[in-house]
Formats: structure tokens, C-alpha cells, sequence
């Protein structure tokens, strides 16, 4: 599958400020690897190797840890004397990831229009750099193939918070079910195909518009959007819990999204 996936990577990540004061959001770990790199490696199982990461905050430190990926995947020898390095089993993937800086303070539809040319008339996949799932990448583009939309974006049906009982009119507990799925709506889980046509809504001040606000209102209101519906494993990482919750089935090996 030669295609280019886009992350987004340049948020301030403040719902997660015990650690993206240090570090982008995209860089908090599970299983000592940066999230980031969980999301690539769902991608290039199903082929996609080719990766235009849209860098803001901290943008930097995505961009040394990339400059180092061997160095972070391989047995190396250093030579003191004469400031030499050779790499030994050298595991690292063979990607090729192109980071932009598009801007501190830019919404993700500015962040969007900025890589442009980098996908100048291709279709490409467009994706959140805070979450994970197994996220059937192939079977999602084949959809947005089929019905020839200018978006595709994968639509989940959350979990709901809470217990849910079904009580009877004296108030006994008719059933009871654990964390039953949520209101019945579908959310957007961030995992989008995209035609060369989205730029076309991407006018205007666009570095002070989300995204997810005018562009894709519009786009499904011309109606030129469809979805994938994925029912597998999706979680964000919006909070501190969240990073603990996917660090534990990481720990456990049965993380759901490690489909590599």
C-alpha cells in the first residue's frame, strides 16, 4: 500500500499537563515507546511506511528521538577516540517520516492546509496522534474506495461510563450490566482516509479553525463524507488515567491494539 499517513502531533496536550510539560502528548510512553509510535506501527502493519508528521509543541523532541531511532533500536558500538559509530542488528523500521513544523498555536485545520505539499493529489490517511486502536486500516480504505467520498473517517460507538440497571416499578434490579455502550451515538475515533479534494474547505483563517468544526461540517453537509464503522479496541489518551489504563494492558500482553 503505497500511501502517506498524516499525524498530528502539535498540541498542547493540557488534559495531560503532569507530563506534556516536559514532552509532547504524542511522546508519552506506553510500554516505553512514545504513543506516536504505537499509531505508526498500526499503520505499517497494514503497509503504510511512508509518515508526515505535523509538529507544534515541543515539536523538537519528536524530531531528536526520530534523529536517534537507531540509536533507540539497535546494538551500537562507539568509538571515544575517533567519534565513530557502528551499528550492529540494526531493528529499526523502515520508515520514512517527514516532520513539518506547522506552528505553535495552529488548529488542526491549519496544520492540515500546511503539509499540502507533501500529498500534492494523493489520497492520504489522516490520523490523531493521542490514540490507539486495532484500527483495520486495509478494510478502511477499501470502504472509502468503494463509495468514492472526499473523507472517510472511522466512526466507534463508545462504552458508557457507567453501570447501567433496568429497574421494575417497585425498584428491584430487573438487570444489571457493566459499562453497557454509551448513548447509542457514533464518534469520530480520528482515523480518517482523505482525497486531495479537502483542501478545497480548507480556506479562509484556517490556523484558527479546528478542523472538526467548519471544514468537516461542510464536507458532510456537500455530502462527500462516509464512515467506517469499527467496533474493535479504540482509546484516546487524554488524561493521566487513560496513559495508566493502556500502560496496564500493555504490561499484561493484552494490549488490543498491537495487532504487529
Amino acid at each position: 500500500m503505497i500511501m502517506k499517513a498524516v499525524i498530528l502531533a502539535g498540541g498542547f496536550g493540557t488534559r495531560l499537563s503532569e507530563t506534556t510539560h516536559l514532552i509532547p502528548k504524542p511522546m508519552v510512553e506506553i510500554g516505553g515507546k512514545p504513543i506516536l509510535w504505537h499509531i505508526m506501527k498500526t499503520y505499517s502493519y497494514h503497509g503504510v511506511d511512508e509518515f508526515i508528521i505535523c509538529l507544534g509543541y515541543k515539536g523538537y523532541v519528536i524530531k531528536e528521538w526520530f534523529a536517534h531511532y537507531f540509536l533507540h533500536n539497535s546494538d551500537v558500538t562507539i568509538d571515544l577516540w575517533d567519534s565513530s559509530i557502528k551499528i550492529h542488528d540494526n531493528h529499526s523500521d523502515h520508515w520514512k517520516v517527514t516532520l513539518v513544523d506547522t506552528g505553535l498555536h495552529t488548529m488542526t485545520a491549519g496544520r492540515v492546509k500546511r503539509i499540502k505539499k507533501y500529498v500534492e493529489g494523493e489520497t492520504f490517511f489522516l490520523t490523531y496522534g493521542d490514540g490507539v486502536g486495532d484500527i483495520n486500516i486495509t478494510k478502511t480504505l477499501e470502504q472509502h474506495k468503494k463509495f468514492g467520498r472526499s473523507i472517510t473517517v472511522t466512526a466507534y460507538k463508545p462504552q458508557g461510563k457507567f453501570g447501567s440497571l433496568q429497574l421494575d416499578e417497585k425498584g428491584h434490579v430487573k438487570m444489571f450490566t457493566e459499562k453497557p455502550k454509551g448513548d447509542g451515538m457514533w464518534i469520530n475515533a480520528g482515523y480518517f482516509v482523505c482525497e486531495p479534494e479537502i483542501f478545497d474547505y480548507l480556506n479562509g483563517d484556517s490556523d484558527n479553525t479546528m478542523l472538526e468544526k467548519g471544514p468537516l461540517e461542510n464536507i458532510a453537509k456537500a455530502g462527500k463524507m462516509t464512515s467506517y464503522k469499527h467496533d474493535g479496541f479504540w482509546k484516546p489518551m487524554d488524561t493521566l488515567k487513560d496513559n495508566h489504563d493502556l500502560n496496564s494492558l500493555w504490561d499484561s500482553g493484552e494490549a488490543p491494539w498491537k495487532v504487529w
